[in-house]
């Protein structure tokens, strides 16, 4: 029953991020703007990390399940593929250098607020 609860409270959150979204002037994914909601909701306590857990905890450890069928439908659009793979590939390269830059500096600023903050004591 406890589990229901949490889909429920999900569910509930979703629903309430898709009313966000009808009355935004700009086009934002619903469930973007549900993990914010889930967010703000749990850094003030008005949900309990408890009321999420059990929930989480499924949908973290059956992630890789939840993929299959989107990459099995990929195979449909090999034809499509093919034929952008340049603009495909740009896409990677340069996503992958910009996630690899913004770790590296979160890092780098991390350990600099760490040494500071070791200074002060």
């Amino acid at each position: 029953m406890k589990i229901l609860l949490q889909v429920a409270l999900v569910f509930g959150i979703y629903w309430v991020s898709q009313g966000i979204e009808a009355v935004l002037p700009v086009a934002f994914p619903a469930s973007v703007i549900s993990l914010l909601l889930l967010l703000v909701l749990l850094l003030t306590g008005i949900v309990k990390m408890d009321h999420v857990r059990e929930k989480s905890d499924f949908l973290l450890g059956n992630l890789g399940f939840f993929f299959i069928p989107v990459s099995v439908s990929i195979i449909n659009y090999v034809d499509l593929i093919w034929q952008n793979a340049a603009a495909f590939l740009t896409v990677c390269v340069v996503s992958m250098v910009l996630t690899y830059g913004a770790t590296v500096w979160a890092v780098h600023l991390t350990r600099r607020l760490m040494e500071r903050g070791g200074k002060r004591k």
